[in-house]
């Protein structure tokens, strides 16, 4: 039997925050926002409806300032919990028109801190370290592609383009689409695991064969594969991502085209990387494409 859920407790601990979610969950699909961001925000008010048995909108200042500050000197560096709760109850309070409940929450500082990346060695070592060939694709496509990993579990076969060698990312961050390109490398472990594991409608499957593969699935596997390479790093899925966008302007790509490759909406948003690489412009391509043409 399936855990339930936070929201789904929620809902039963407090009747009446049912028809609030339900509210929130509807106004924010279509408003197009993704499906992770409402599930983030959703999830962590769900929790302090569980925490006091009282609906959002009926908290008092001093309960939202207790939990708030609970959250900080118990959240790990990332603070990601705090974040969301902060910017989901700041949608609800202003959806509900409760400016008081509003204008209580802290604004959030934009981090300074940049990401973590592999080097290129690194990067090699992980690509390699999987045991199955399902997973060394899956790594593969996310770094060469500079996939988000909502990304890469809504890819359907038919999103690649073997022949051009891109990848459709279909209704992604902001519901925007976009085509990246990837390497022949990529290409050849795409059709090799195609062939060999006969996936049914998303490029990647679950442990059942036609259903999407999970999140846990991903996470799980690259842990497995950082612990057999011996690295070190604070790291994450994401890191593959980050790394992408490192290597392509160390390559040479230009700033603008690794900005729409990666799907940013904002050219800030991309900069961030220039403070890690320095480029000089070339046409498009995917890192693996010279990944595998140094020596080390």
């Amino acid at each position: 039997m399936s855990r339930k859920s936070y929201l789904e407790q929620a809902c039963e601990a407090v009747p009446e925050f049912k028809t609030v979610s339900e509210q929130f969950l509807r106004k924010y699909t279509i408003a197009g926002k993704s499906e992770s961001c409402t599930r983030n925000y959703l999830m962590q008010i769900s929790k302090l409806v569980l925490h006091f048995g009282r609906s959002p909108l009926d908290l008092s200042q001093d309960q939202l300032e207790e939990y708030l500050f609970y959250l900080r000197q118990n959240e790990p560096p990332s603070m990601s919990s705090f974040k969301h709760l902060v910017y989901g109850l700041r949608t609800l309070f202003r959806m509900f028109k409760n400016e008081e409940l509003y204008l209580s929450l802290p604004r959030i500082a934009q981090s300074k801190t940049l990401p973590a990346v592999f080097s290129q060695r690194e990067m090699r070592r992980i690509l390699k370290a999987p045991k199955l060939l399902k997973h060394r694709v899956l790594f593969a496509v996310i770094y060469d592609c500079g996939l988000r990993i909502s990304e890469v579990i809504n890819l359907k076969i038919s999103d690649v383009d073997f022949d051009r060698r891109q990848i459709h990312i279909r209704e992604s961050k902001c519901k925007k689409d976009r085509y990246v390109p990837f390497s022949v490398h990529t290409l050849r472990g795409i059709k090799s695991y195609v062939e060999t594991s006969n996936p049914q409608e998303w490029l990647f499957n679950g442990k059942v064969r036609g259903q999407q593969i999970s999140r846990q699935g991903i996470r799980h596997a690259f842990r497995a594969a950082i612990r057999r390479t011996g690295i070190e790093k604070d790291v994450c899925i994401h890191t593959l991502r980050h790394s992408y966008a490192t290597h392509l302007l160390e390559m040479g790509l230009d700033i603008m085209s690794v900005k729409n490759q990666l799907g940013h909406a904002e050219i800030r948003t991309t900069l961030m990387y220039l403070h890690i690489a320095r480029s000089n412009p070339q046409a498009g391509f995917g890192p693996m494409e010279k990944l595998y043409s140094y020596e080390f």
